[in-house]
């Protein structure tokens, strides 16, 4: 029967479709495409990351300022950051939470993000230790911080 299906066939339609050597060279060139593609889109990547981590940053530190604006102080270091979250049961007149979750308070790479109150209680600030989880660090494993200080 595959004989006689050929034979209707015209020389034309015999030849017709792509051969091998046509669709590995299409193959060949969307990999050399995609090589040349993915580095950039991987460090896009990590630069989002680290916008995020700067946005979420300052959400923070505006959720601690609504913590003082309510509460009249900013949240021990003993608190920490989990005072925005649930009631930490000393201070009256919180009316949080002010942020939605635990999770919240990691940073994009999952590690938590620090509090850190000056001595005198009158000054904060939150740090992510951006993508290498380490102090110090330059581009995308630069620490993060907010509000911006020494």
């Amino acid at each position: 029967m595959r004989g006689d299906i050929q034979r209707k066939l015209t020389p034309e339609a015999r030849e017709a479709g792509y051969t091998l050597t046509e669709m590995l060279v299409v193959i060949g060139i969307i990999c050399l495409i995609a090589a040349v593609l993915t580095p950039n889109l991987l460090g896009q990547l990590g630069r989002s990351r680290a916008k995020a981590a700067q946005l979420q940053l300052d959400t923070l530190a505006s959720s601690v300022e609504l913590f003082k604006s309510d509460v009249g102080r900013y949240p021990t270091q003993a608190e920490g950051l989990k005072a925005l979250v649930q009631d930490p049961g000393s201070p009256t007149g919180w009316e949080g939470p002010y942020v939605k979750s635990v999770q919240s308070l990691n940073d994009p790479w999952s590690d938590p993000i620090a509090y850190n109150l000056a001595a005198d209680g009158r000054s904060f600030y939150v740090e992510s230790l951006g993508a290498d989880g380490k102090a110090g660090g330059t581009a995308l494993n630069a620490d993060l911080r907010s509000p911006a200080g020494p």
